[in-house]
């Protein structure tokens, strides 16, 4: 005779059950491809840093002529031997910064600026082939996730294109009366940049949830601080342009006080260039001008932002714009001692090192409204 069932007994309790992953099918089946992957792109975020960093140190040093001739494959390797390095220091000796600045310049000095642009441009061959090795692989073993296909083939298509815009950029400098290369080309090259690394830096962090939870998570999203961190990223954006622009016109050496630009609020002969749309990237004090009105207005907003996510319900989104205004005040004292000590090296580097980690943390702070953390009671209270 069977016993009695209790009411609360599932049928076939007993009875052996099919191993289901703890989160759920979708993402058991491509558990262990996300992780690696974020790995993966991880490391290619962290060379796009590099990169950045080493491009700027290139323009600070005076460095990005140096190398003339755009080969991507034969140009992995330096110049090997004396007549080697003597034959690229003759073709720099035929552009226009060394006829009109650097004159008289010697071989171990032409080497010097010449190792900052190889190793520049090296960083982009690594990355570029970082990034073939992985995405080849996991589309061999088809451990892609689904819909992810394209989504990882896009960093590497745009890295590609970026390629071609630094030729383009530095192509800008070898002709004419150029000392440097076109400011303009400059922020549109360091403006890839950014936007390669920001969909890194996206993908990422989607890859750190499974489907399921960022699904469940997106139903809880805050639709205000999502558009508050939507506004800020585009701003930050618009910020590391305008900060392009002087770097590439050397105007952070030139109005070196604060909170004035030569005694007053807005600085002299800003419109002295014609045409009149030249100024707004050529012409030093405007250009800085612009930089300055910029970073004022982010850190205002960041304030009225991180104000209305105090109210967030969510412990961890609070916290993310918490991080964003830390961020930016200290890139705005960065900034100001930057512009008050001349643009030495160092300080120009860490602001830009800045500029990376506040694009980050506001990347992270809208990935969070869009898909909060899951949390207790107690972590809201």
């Amino acid at each position: 005779m069977s016993r009695k069932r209790n009411i609360f007994e599932e049928v076939g309790e007993g009875a052996k059950r099919a191993a289901v992953p703890a989160g759920g099918v979708i993402d058991g089946a491509r558990k262990d491809a996300r992780g690696a992957i974020r790995i993966w792109l991880s490391a290619l975020g962290v060379l796009v840093v590099l990169i950045v960093v080493a491009g700027g140190m290139t323009r600070l040093t005076d460095s990005g002529l140096s190398i003339t001739e755009w080969q991507p494959i034969s140009g992995a390797l330096p110049p090997m031997g004396v007549e080697a390095w003597e034959a690229e220091f003759e073709k720099y000796r035929q552009i226009p910064e060394y006829q009109l600045q650097n004159e008289g310049m010697t071989l171990a000095e032409f080497r010097t600026i010449y190792w900052w642009e190889w190793g520049h441009r090296q960083l982009g061959r690594i990355t570029g082939l970082v990034w073939a090795v992985g995405f080849l692989y996991f589309l061999a073993v088809r451990r892609i996730p689904a819909g992810w296909t394209g989504r990882l083939l896009l960093p590497g298509v745009l890295g590609g294109v970026q390629g071609a815009i630094g030729w383009w950029m530095v192509s800008s400098g070898l002709s004419g009366d150029m000392l440097d290369v076109a400011s303009y080309r400059l922020a549109v090259h360091l403006g890839l940049a950014f936007v390669i690394l920001g969909i890194i830096a996206w993908q990422v962090m989607l890859l750190g949830r499974g489907e399921v939870g960022l699904l469940q998570a997106r139903r809880m999203r805050d639709a205000r601080l999502l558009s508050a961190a939507t506004g800020l990223m585009h701003l930050a954006f618009l910020q590391i342009l305008l900060g392009a622009l002087v770097a590439g016109i050397d105007a952070g050496r030139t109005f070196n006080d604060w909170p004035g630009m030569a005694g007053q609020f807005f600085p002299p002969a800003a419109f002295d260039l014609e045409p009149v749309w030249r100024n707004f990237m050529e012409n030093a004090g405007l250009v800085q001008f612009m930089h300055r009105i910029a970073g004022y207005l982010l850190l205002a907003l960041g304030i009225a932002f991180w104000l209305r996510a105090r109210r967030s319900g969510n412990r961890a989104t609070r916290g993310a714009f918490t991080a964003v205004l830390a961020m930016m005040l200290l890139q705005v004292l960065l900034g100001i001692m930057t512009v008050l000590y001349v643009a030495p090296p160092g300080l120009a580097i860490l602001h830009q090192v800045g500029a990376v980690l506040l694009f980050f943390l506001i990347l992270r702070a809208r990935f969070l409204a869009s898909y909060p953390l899951e949390q207790s009671v107690r972590d809201a209270a």
